[in-house]
């Protein structure tokens, strides 16, 4: 069993992202061979420290820390807001460090009419730097209320059901080759 976590980035009160979330949770659960976590940012307590990760005593950073370094991969779902990313993404990433490294990270975005991909590509830097390795296939949604319908389903499921599947293939496989790789060859 390959542990994908799957975070959602956005705490809003009132956000798209438990839509979204919602439906790529049940893209990713056709694959008996993922074990996944949905880590939900609005339920992770964390507050700006002013200690680095390395030597941080906030029981929340500890928590999610460990909730990382159990993933071996992870599929980001996060809105656009004015061109980047939300805050608590940030947070949470810079919370945590040597978890990240020689993992894959694939992303789910949404938002006006760049349907989150300005975030998406803000982020494959961020992720770089920690030495995570992005998958190119994602999901996005442009204009994303006007993609699902009242219960959650997406209007059209054959083309968004077929790029979730290319992205949880693409995941799958760099999960299994990095987790191979890492279990051969710790990364240091």
């Amino acid at each position: 069993m390959l542990r994908i976590a799957i975070i959602v980035a956005s705490t809003r009160q009132g956000r798209f992202g438990d839509t979204v979330a919602r439906w790529f949770t049940g893209q990713a659960q056709q694959y008996a061979d993922l074990d996944l976590d949905v880590i939900d940012l609005r339920e992770v307590p964390l507050r700006p420290v002013q200690q680095t990760p390395f030597d941080c005593d906030d029981p929340a950073v500890h928590a999610l820390a460990a909730r990382i370094d159990a993933a071996d991969g992870f599929v980001v779902i996060t809105p656009e807001y004015n061109h980047g990313y939300p805050a608590s993404l940030k947070l949470a990433i810079d919370s945590v460090y040597h978890p990240w490294q020689a993992k894959p990270v694939a992303f789910v975005s949404y938002g006006g009419i760049a349907g989150g991909l300005r975030a998406v590509e803000q982020l494959r830097l961020v992720f770089a730097e920690l030495h995570a390795v992005t998958i190119r296939d994602t999901v996005s949604f442009p204009m994303a209320h006007t993609r699902f319908d009242e219960h959650g389903t997406p209007h059209d499921p054959d083309e968004v059901n077929n790029a979730a599947k290319t992205l949880l293939d693409r995941l799958t496989w760099w999960t299994r080759a990095l987790h191979e790789a890492r279990t051969t060859q710790p990364y240091a």
